[in-house]
């Protein structure tokens, strides 16, 4: 599975675009951008398991440095600031990591606006 199976491939060039500039990621925006905000749980969760690269259940600080090229190839990478603030975001137990399910996790970020 791809992430243009759940997501269309314009509204992800779109998201990407948008937040090119150094610290102009937004979460929130680029979760709407994209188009994950109107996605069921279960395919937000389908897009977490192609996020999670080493299939460990969590996005941990590395993976998500590399988000952006996650959905687009060549993309730049997240700056430290930025890849801080998306995790402290959803990490309530302060481990460096995202979790799929929870009151702080991925899916929460794509229902928390």
């Amino acid at each position: 599975m791809s992430l243009t199976d759940i997501l269309s491939a314009e509204a992800i060039e779109n998201a990407v675009k948008d937040c090119q500039a150094p610290d102009s990621f937004s979460y929130k925006k680029f979760f709407q951008l994209c188009g994950l905000t109107q996605k069921t749980p279960q395919e937000v969760k389908d897009v977490f398991g192609i996020l999670d690269e080493d299939n460990s259940g969590f996005i941990e600080e590395s993976e998500l440095k590399f988000f952006l090229q996650r959905f687009v190839p060549g993309a730049r990478t997240l700056t430290e600031k930025e890849t801080k603030s998306f995790i402290s975001a959803a990490d309530d137990d302060s481990d460096g990591r995202i979790g799929v399910e929870g009151n702080s996790s991925f899916i929460y970020l794509t229902e928390s606006f």
